[in-house]
C-alpha cells in the first residue's frame, strides 16, 4: 500500500515537492488556502488583461532542467533567453542603460561615467564567479542535521572569501566600481532576496555571476504562471488530489507523530507524512504554537522588506520600454537605506515595471499593454497604514509617465493595487514580508527554521523561509532537499 502525504500549500516548492513524491510512489495530496495554486508565483485575470502576480524574473534554468531530469519529465512550460537582461534609467538623465551579457557592449554605456568598466566588470564577474563555484554546492544544495554539520561545511569553503562575509554588498560592489551609476545598477541584484544592497551580505554577490556569466534571464512564454500551469499538468496525470479554500488551524499528534490536520471548516485530514508549503516559522507559530516561534520571538526575526505591487491594463502599446525595467531616483543610497523604517521615502520612490505582454502577446488584448509595477516599501511592522495606496500609485503613474514621455494615466482600463496588507492576508506573509525571513548571516543555512520538524517525526517544511532562501530556484531546491529528507537519504 502506497504511502500517503499531505502538502500544506501548493506554491512552487509545494508543487516540485509533490511532484518528486508522487514519482517516487506516494500518494501526494494538496490542501491550499487560496482558490487556485501557484503561491505568490501567481496570477490575475482581469478586463481581459493577465498579469503575473508575483515573481517576474526567470533564471537559474539549468535547476529547472535537473529538476525535470530527475522526474523523467520534459520542461512542461517553455522559455527564451533574454537579451538585454533589463534596462535601468536614473531620475533626471535620459539616458538608459541595457544590460547586456556581452560585457563589452555593456561597458560601452558606461563610457563617459566609469570609462575602465569592462576590465573592473571583468575582475568583479571574477569573483563572483569563485563565491559561486566555491559556495553552492556546498553550503545551498545540502541538508545540515546540526549546527557543527554547517560550520563544517562552512570550513570546506575557500578562506580566500573569509573577508567578504564581513562586507555588505553595497560594499562588495564599492570595492570595484566609483560611479553612483555603476554601483548602483550591479547592487540591484542585492533586492531579489527582499533586502538592500546596504543590508545584504556581500557573498550573495554570486548572483551577478547568475545575470552575466552563468545563466541570465529568460521569458517563459505566456508568463510565469505557465511553470505553475505546468506543474499541475503533470501532477495530474499522477492522479495527485487537490483541495482549495482549505486553510489548516490545528492538528493532532501522538507519539512524535502528527495522526491528523484540521481545516478551518473541522475537517480532519489523514496522512502517513506531512510537508507545510506555508511559511515555515509563521506556520510553526500559528499552527504548532511552539514557544521558539512566539510572536515575540517572530518578531525579533529579521524579516524581508513589504512590496506594494499594481498592475495596470493600457489601452495602447509602449515600444520605447523593455521587459524588464528599473527606475531609480536621485536619493538611491537614502532611499534603500530607510526603506523598512521611513515610510516617508516613499514620496520619491524606485521602482521596477514588467511588460509582461511585450513578449507574450496574449496576455493583453491587442493594442495593449499589460504593465505589472514592484515598489519596495517596509512592510507592516513598520507602515501598517495604507489608506496613502492610491496617492503612492498615481506618484510612480506620474513619474513613469514623465521617464518614458508618455502620460500613461489616461489609458488606464484596468488596475489592481497589492500593499503589505494584501499579501499577508492572501499569501499568509509574516507582517506582508515579501519574501519571508531575511538572509542575515543568523538566519541562513543550519540557522534557518530547519526542513525537518522539532518534535514530530513525520512533519517537514518547503519554501522561502526554510533552507535555502528565498526565489524561484530555492524553492525548487528546498523541494529537492525535503524530499532527500522524507526519503531518508
Amino acid at each position: 500500500m502506497k504511502e500517503k502525504v499531505i502538502i500544506v500549500g501548493a506554491g512552487l516548492g509545494g508543487l516540485a515537492t509533490g511532484l518528486r513524491l508522487a514519482k517516487e510512489g506516494y500518494e501526494v495530496e494538496f490542501l491550499e488556502k487560496d482558490t487556485k495554486a501557484g503561491g505568490r508565483l501567481n496570477q490575475i485575470k482581469k478586463d481581459g488583461f493577465t498579469f503575473d502576480t508575483g515573481p517576474s524574473f526567470f533564471s537559474m534554468s539549468y535547476i529547472f532542467k535537473e529538476f525535470a531530469e530527475k522526474c523523467g519529465i520534459n520542461l512542461p512550460f517553455e522559455f527564451i533567453e533574454l537579451d538585454p537582461l533589463y534596462s535601468v534609467n536614473f531620475s533626471g538623465e535620459d539616458k538608459t542603460y541595457f544590460l547586456y551579457k556581452d560585457i563589452h557592449k555593456l561597458a560601452k554605456q558606461f563610457d563617459d561615467v566609469e570609462p575602465d568598466f569592462e576590465q573592473k566588470m571583468g575582475k568583479y564577474l571574477q569573483k563572483s564567479a569563485q563565491l559561486f563555484n566555491d559556495t553552492v554546492d556546498i553550503v545551498i544544495k545540502r541538508n545540515f542535521d546540526s549546527y557543527l554539520d554547517y560550520f563544517l561545511a562552512l570550513m570546506k569553503v575557500n578562506p580566500v572569501h573569509l573577508p567578504i562575509l564581513f562586507k555588505t554588498f553595497w560594499q562588495h560592489v564599492c570595492d570595484y566600481f566609483t560611479s553612483k551609476q555603476a554601483r548602483e545598477i550591479i547592487s540591484l541584484v542585492a533586492f531579489f532576496l527582499g533586502r538592500t544592497p546596504f543590508d545584504t551580505m556581500g557573498i550573495y554577490s554570486l548572483l551577478s555571476h547568475v545575470e552575466f556569466r552563468h545563466d541570465g534571464y529568460y521569458n517563459v512564454k505566456g508568463g510565469m504562471y505557465k511553470i505553475v500551469e505546468g506543474m499541475l499538468e503533470e501532477l495530474s496525470k499522477l492522479n495527485v488530489k487537490f483541495h482549495y479554500e482549505t486553510e489548516i488551524v490545528a492538528y493532532h499528534a501522538e507519539n512524535r507523530k502528527i495522526v491528523s490536520l484540521k481545516d478551518a471548516q473541522g475537517n480532519l485530514w489523514k496522512a502517513d507524512k506531512f510537508v507545510i508549503n506555508a511559511d515555515a516559522a509563521l506556520f510553526r507559530s500559528k499552527v504548532m504554537k511552539y514557544k521558539n516561534f512566539s510572536e515575540k520571538k517572530l518578531d525579533k526575526m529579521e524579516w524581508t522588506m513589504g512590496y506594494l505591487t499594481f498592475y495596470l491594463g493600457l489601452k495602447c502599446k509602449l515600444p520605447q520600454v523593455n521587459h524588464h525595467n528599473y527606475f531609480l531616483g536621485s536619493n538611491y543610497e537614502q532611499y534603500a537605506g530607510n526603506i523598512l523604517q521611513n515610510p516617508d521615502t516613499l514620496e520619491k520612490p524606485y521602482y521596477y515595471v514588467n511588460v509582461v505582454s511585450k513578449y507574450n502577446p496574449e496576455c493583453a488584448p491587442e493594442g495593449c499593454e499589460s504593465l505589472f509595477f514592484v515598489c519596495p516599501v517596509p512592510n507592516l511592522k513598520y507602515k501598517n497604514d495604507w489608506s496613502d495606496r492610491e496617492k503612492i500609485v498615481n506618484s510612480i503613474i506620474d513619474d513613469f509617465s514623465q521617464r518614458i514621455k508618455k502620460d500613461i494615466s489616461t489609458e488606464i482600463i484596468s488596475k489592481t493595487i497589492f500593499t503589505p496588507q494584501e499579501w499577508r492576508d492572501k499569501f499568509s506573509l509574516y507582517q506582508g514580508s515579501g519574501l519571508g525571513l531575511s538572509h542575515k548571516f543568523t538566519q541562513i543555512g543550519a540557522f534557518r527554521p530547519k526542513n525537518y520538524d522539532e518534535k514530530h517525526d513525520n512533519l517537514f517544511y518547503v519554501g522561502a523561509s526554510t533552507i535555502p532562501g528565498a526565489g524561484l530556484p530555492m524553492a525548487v531546491i528546498s523541494a529537492e532537499l525535503v524530499v532527500e529528507r522524507i526519503l531518508g537519504k
